[in-house]
């Protein structure tokens, strides 16, 4: 299904998460370099959290909901365990800013401190400890086969279905991205994955690389 949401944090109202650009405009957190539009959703996908996956699996097409999520349904309670303190000599060309975010052995976290050569930072989920708000409407169904796998390659893409060419036939799925680069291969990897997962009647999937001189 298609669906739009805005997601805030109940104590401040903060919108952390808006799909429409009206009403990202609206709650003066628009930015220009974001694509708006309905998000595809697989329910059982874990494309989203699944506390509102089982909200949308009793909503209907049309259908608005105001959903409160409390920590645990969310994205969990903060934890003193998640805060490390590192050697800046980890971070080899520069040390990093206070509230910037970093990876440090392939886990994201966001900078509390520097001191003495130390960096503090919190590997908690920004989200973490704090209960949410989601307004949710089901914009539509997608049912036909080509739309299914064009909503895929969008959520892992961001590519609009309309720059995405799919030709279907006898369970054979030729895929197109017109006008983008070339997908690398793992990400190819996961969609095929997904695709065969959720579109039972997709069993060959190929990528169709296109150069125009």
């Amino acid at each position: 299904m298609l669906i739009d949401y805005v997601g805030r944090i109940k104590e401040t109202g903060i919108v952390f998460d808006v799909t429409n650009e009206e009403k990202a405009k609206e709650e003066k957190v628009y930015d220009p370099r974001v694509k708006y539009g309905p998000v595809p959703v697989i329910i059982g996908g874990g494309f989203i959290l699944k506390s509102l996956e089982d909200v949308l699996r009793k909503m209907e097409v049309g259908e608005k909901k105001v959903v409160e999520l409390k920590p645990e349904e969310a994205f969990g309670e903060r934890k003193e365990s998640l805060i490390k303190s590192v050697p800046a000599s980890v971070f080899r060309d520069s040390v990093p800013a206070v509230g910037s975010y970093v990876s440090v052995d392939n886990f994201k976290g966001r900078v509390l401190s520097v001191d003495g050569g130390r960096v503090k930072i919190d590997f908690n989920h920004p989200l973490a400890g704090k209960t949410l708000i989601y307004e949710i409407e089901v914009i539509r169904t997608v049912t036909e086969t080509k739309e299914k796998v064009s909503s895929v390659i969008n959520y892992f893409t961001g590519i609009e279905n309309n720059f995405i060419e799919t030709k279907i036939e006898d369970g054979s799925a030729q895929i197109k991205i017109k006008n983008h680069l070339d997908l690398p291969s793992n990400l190819r990897k996961i969609i095929a994955e997904t695709i065969f997962r959720w579109v039972e009647e997709i069993r060959e999937i190929s990528f169709v690389d296109v150069y125009n001189k």
